[in-house]
């Protein structure tokens, strides 16, 4: 039971989910609405709680609660090379032709010398990072700045067999931004966050073992 207990913790660790990188709410969550009463004002139509468009107003999205559909056009492109070269090198020799009578025998014409020395180091490394992510969400507005902008938050779960997948979304947009159908480009967004993960076979495939990750921690090479 000893020898089984550190393994069954190895196993635990391997199975630790990522990281989420889109926090907090994911949705509105409006207060309850109050219950709308009829005024006696001699008027047929009567505004209620939800569903009060004015005529002439736009209806973009202003309000807590509100839809915004985010349009997802993502491309990322990077490269990065570097070429690193260095070389340095060194001579240095004493010659000793003639010596006077009184020096001692070691210090002759034998006794010259010659040294040199040399240093060359090169390196080269080169990296590049190609992204693409198309795709629309649907987002609900759960807070309104001092400024106007709005806080949006959005997830769509998606689960076909035994695997499902996820998408989320956060990030601040312009209202200026936001089109009259109440959509808006991805890029228009401020502090974007993104994610997208699967969870089955096909997500269970792309982790390393327990075993394995145990010794890639240790090993000292």
């Amino acid at each position: 039971m000893l020898l089984l207990l550190p393994l069954a913790l190895l196993a635990g660790c391997a199975l630790v989910p990522p990281e989420p990188v889109v926090t907090g709410p994911l949705t509105a969550m409006p207060p309850p609405a109050p219950a709308s009463q009829a005024v006696a004002n001699g008027s047929i139509y009567q505004p209620s709680v939800y569903g009060h468009y004015p005529l002439f107003e736009d209806r973009r999205p202003r309000n807590v609660g509100d839809i915004v559909t985010v349009i997802i056009q993502e491309k990322t492109n990077a490269t990065k090379s570097v070429d690193t070269s260095t070389n340095r090198s060194g001579n240095a020799g004493m010659g000793i032709a003639l010596a006077p009578d009184f020096l001692p025998p070691a210090l002759g014409p034998r006794q010259d010398f010659d040294a040199s020395g040399s240093n060359e180091s090169k390196g080269k490394g080169s990296s590049s990072a190609n992204n693409l992510f198309n795709g629309n969400l649907t987002t609900t507005v759960i807070g309104v700045l001092a400024n106007g902008n709005l806080q949006i938050a959005g997830e769509k779960q998606i689960a076909i067999n035994r695997g499902s997948e996820y998408i989320r979304f956060s990030g601040v947009v312009d209202p200026r931004s936001i089109t009259g159908a109440g959509s808006v480009s991805s890029t228009q967004v401020a502090d974007a966050r993104i994610e997208y993960r699967s969870k089955g076979v096909m997500d269970e495939v792309q982790q390393m073992g327990w075993l394995q990750r145990f010794f890639l921690n240790v090993a000292p090479f």
